[in-house]
């Protein structure tokens, strides 16, 4: 006599082991996600500031800087700092690593913006190779 007997489905057989473990990675790449999208914003809001582009325009367009670096300088790495910002007034103040294709370098800025303007308290490039600090604020930036 043949028996008929249906094989259960791998999921039925598997049920109590397999829903705890697809919860808990459903949570961890929630996790994830979650901080990659924070990290994200952060850095996209420093990298979109004007102190930011002020500070990377100026290093690439400043002949002491780039004869060391060469050209491009770029960012390097994670942002340390703080940025805050309240309609035409805010504060900036944070270390970037730059690098150029013949070494590195840390810019650091700490600024202050007022009815619109932002006044540069400093703005300056360290290099790596020679711990060589290089003003990189011209003369209209200077108050």
């Amino acid at each position: 006599m043949e028996e008929n007997t249906r094989k259960e489905s791998w999921f039925k057989r598997n049920w109590k082991w397999a829903v705890p473990t697809g919860g808990c990675l459903l949570i961890i790449i929630l996790i994830i996600a979650f901080a990659g999208t924070i990290f994200y914003g952060v850095t996209s809001m420093f990298s979109e500031s004007e102190p930011y582009k002020t500070a990377f325009e100026l290093a690439n367009n400043n002949e002491e800087v780039t004869s060391v670096l060469g050209s491009p300088i770029e960012n390097d790495g994670m942002i340390k700092g703080s940025i805050n910002l309240s309609n035409d007034d805010g504060e900036a103040f944070f270390d970037v690593p730059a690098k150029g294709p013949n070494g590195n370098a840390i810019i650091t800025v700490d600024a202050t913006k007022t009815n619109g303007n932002w006044t540069y308290e400093v703005l300056e490039i360290k290099l790596e190779s020679t711990q060589e600090i290089i003003d990189l604020k011209p003369d209209k930036l200077l108050d």
